[in-house]
């Protein structure tokens, strides 16, 4: 009952943030700019100064090899979330247009602007070097796979026609150079300057409140009045909120066996897979011809759900 107020008393101030953002954006205090300008603040500053300090922080060389497990647990998490999704499309009969909303939904999370807030929220900064695992099989899952099965699911591409093809560059998101920038700084052994500690730290502090800020001003762009709920956004949800998360517990489950597994990376792990979906799901649907109001139909309600989710998965990670 305890793990279940906590995660309920972390998940109620990461909503007030939200709701702020929420707010600021629909009383017009924020104008059109805003959400591209906080959005890059966030990617290509706050957050790769963010995540250097918090590696070099909370890493050593020797917990870097241990990390190597939890990366399996996560590619074999995404390549069953993947197989999963796409028989689904096909007993279900999903049509084209929505076919890599829905494939995408069961493997690929926000794992920037919520999973990372909420994470560090719920776990604190020792459940940062698992949430990178995630972030990292995220981003190559997202940009090598997830935009694939989206951009050939065109549906005014002709049959024949040729198939899509993600871009190399996007693999390189800035909070990934960071990391790895990290990781390269870490295996040399040298100290970080105090200055440059408290400099980046400084900076980096705005990652959460801002990102949560940002989810708000999605919301207030996109209107709760637009939500609605028919056969495939409930199938793209279960998908998102009970589909992935089970399938990581599942592979906790057997892993165990076999490795010891810490109780943080678990509930990182498991909690990472039900977060919410991509928020640039619309923008990369659009790009393909697809059904953008599925798309942001989804992001939306899984956006708004995950206050729900969150608390009962908190509760059921405790029995694992």
């Amino acid at each position: 009952m305890d793990a279940f107020l906590t995660s309920l008393s972390s998940v109620i101030e990461i909503v007030v943030v939200i709701a702020l953002g929420f707010w600021l954006r629909s009383s017009k205090k924020f104008d059109d700019n805003f959400k591209g300008s906080i959005s890059f603040l966030i990617m290509n500053v706050a957050l790769p100064l963010s995540i250097f300090v918090s590696v070099l922080d909370n890493l050593t060389r020797e917990k870097l090899v241990g990390l190597s497990g939890g990366l399996i647990y996560v590619l074999i998490s995404f390549a069953l979330g993947y197989l999963v999704a796409w028989l689904l499309t096909k007993i279900f009969r999903i049509r084209p247009g929505r076919r890599g909303t829905f494939i995408n939904m069961f493997v690929n999370a926000n794992t920037i602007f919520i999973g990372l807030p909420l994470n560090l929220a719920l776990f604190g900064d020792k459940s940062l070097p698992y949430f990178l695992i995630y972030y990292v099989a995220n981003t190559v899952s997202t940009w090598a796979i997830g935009v694939f099965f989206i951009s050939n699911d065109d549906p005014t591409k002709e049959k024949g026609a040729a198939k899509g093809k993600f871009n190399w560059r996007k693999l390189l998101p800035a909070p990934l150079i960071g990391f790895l920038a990290a990781l390269i700084y870490l295996l040399t052994g040298l100290p970080l300057p105090n200055l440059v500690d408290k400099t980046f730290s400084m900076v980096g502090g705005i990652v959460t409140p801002m990102s949560l800020i940002y989810i708000g001003i999605i919301l207030a762009d996109a209107g709760l009045k637009s939500i609605h709920f028919d056969r495939d956004t409930v199938l793209a949800l279960l998908g998102r909120f009970v589909v992935a998360p089970a399938i990581m517990m599942a592979i906790m489950l057997f892993f165990k066996n076999t490795a010891t597994i810490p109780t943080v990376e678990q509930s990182t792990l498991i909690i990472q897979a039900a977060t919410p979906g991509l928020a640039v799901l619309p923008i990369l649907v659009g790009q393909a011809h697809g059904d953008v109001e599925y798309a942001t139909n989804v992001v939306t309600t899984s956006t708004v759900l995950f206050v729900v989710v969150v608390p009962i998965l908190m509760q059921i990670i405790q029995h694992i």
